[in-house]
């Protein structure tokens, strides 16, 4: 990363902090380590105000990598502990391992909860089948408004069983606002409520309880934007009209992925 960019981003981080948005969210995978160092320079001297959650890459969730990789991350991070710590995706190593490994890290005092990113329902039952109830604290998705299927089964999956669900890349990866019919239909919505499309999108991906997105935003203007979502209540007649323009579409077998 450019010097310029990792000033930027430091920035929009502690921008974000500033305007209430204190959930951030990061992996060792990321940038090879490098973003965790980035999140700890934004955090330092004000670790008490953020969530901070971070991810295990399944080539190190064993039982032992799975605790040495966490140790790894809090020392990018500058810190003791992390409030969330999450299993990336499914891997080759037994679940159980890797929520044993979970549950000593808890013991230990260097996490908080722990949760998992990519999994389908049927994995999430598993998850829960190993570990008991009251222990998965959230299951990380890719959920923008182009892909909603996993309102099929994951969403009402972790509903029933309150599991928080954390959509993640709110805005997908292509043009945003889309365009065509949605981009009308967004920006409609958005100018009744005096609000901006990304915020209607983001309310519309957290309308439900225990549902939360977590958006990139490396720019200060988009920061601010996405802060303002969180005061935006749609109504009935705006969520019937995104779903019409933005389908849940099929079933799939399943989690998309990116």
């Amino acid at each position: 990363m450019e010097e310029d960019d990792r000033r930027a981003a430091v920035a929009a981080l502690r921008a974000g902090l500033e305007l209430g948005m204190t959930h951030i969210d990061t992996a060792e995978m990321y940038g090879a380590g490098e973003v965790e160092k980035l999140v700890g320079e934004a955090i330092a001297g004000r670790r008490e105000e953020v969530y901070l959650v971070s991810k295990v890459l399944p080539s190190n969730a064993s039982r032992t990598k799975t605790v040495a990789a966490c140790e790894a991350s809090l020392k990018r991070l500058r810190t003791d502990r992390l409030d969330c710590y999450l299993l990336h995706w499914p891997g080759s190593f037994p679940l159980a391992d890797t929520i044993a490994a979970f549950e000593q890290l808890k013991q230990q005092g260097k996490i908080a909860a722990w949760g998992v990113s990519n999994f389908d329902e049927r994995e999430l039952a598993e998850v829960l089948r190993i570990a008991g109830p009251g222990k998965l604290a959230c299951n990380q998705v890719l959920y923008h408004l182009a892909e909603r299927s996993i309102e099929h089964a994951v969403v009402p999956w972790c509903e029933a069983q309150g599991v928080a669900l954390v959509g993640y890349t709110p805005f997908g990866r292509a043009h945003f606002p889309p365009r065509g019919e949605g981009a009308s239909v967004l920006e409609t919505i958005a100018k009744k409520h005096g609000a901006s499309t990304r915020n209607v999108a983001l309310a519309f991906l957290t309308r439900r309880p225990g549902s939360f997105a977590i958006p990139k935003a490396s720019k200060l203007e988009h920061v601010r934007d996405n802060a303002h979502a969180g005061a935006l209540t749609l109504d009935a007649a705006d969520i019937a009209a995104i779903d019409q323009c933005f389908p849940k579409g099929p079933r799939r077998a399943g989690v998309p992925m990116l």
